[in-house]
């Protein structure tokens, strides 16, 4: 999936301008970047846009340790976004970043995030 194709199902998902979700995505890639270990981040971008994937580079160093709120806070600054937006963000960056790398590499870098962070990759429940 290209890196417009990915933006614009972030940018729909959250509700966002593309050139809003484009800033949600690399924020949210790049904090999830910091998250995890590096084998996790470079097995995620082996399956996103050429454009994409340098966001989820790092070294060898280990995933920095932190919770929720700190994950959004760093995508709202890195985004220029409030935090209601961000949060929508997120969400919608992990779930168009589960349909594209698929289940086992996604569930795999998952493991590493905190359960309420895992949790906004879930699809929310559809109203009745």
């Amino acid at each position: 999936m290209g890196e417009l194709k990915f933006v614009d199902k972030v940018a729909a998902r959250a509700g966002v301008p593309p050139e809003t979700a484009r800033s949600l995505t690399e924020a949210t890639l790049s904090t999830l970047t910091q998250r995890i270990s590096g084998g996790e981040a470079a097995a995620l971008a082996d399956h996103v846009a050429a454009e994409l994937s340098p966001l989820l580079v790092k070294g060898a160093e280990d995933p920095e340790v932190f919770g929720y709120d700190e994950f959004v806070r760093r995508v709202a600054d890195g985004a220029g976004v409030d935090r209601g937006v961000a949060e929508r963000g997120v969400r919608a960056v992990l779930q168009t970043l589960h349909r594209v790398v698929g289940h086992r590499e996604f569930e795999d870098a998952m493991a590493q995030l905190p359960a309420d962070l895992r949790a906004l990759a879930e699809p929310l429940p559809r109203a009745p």
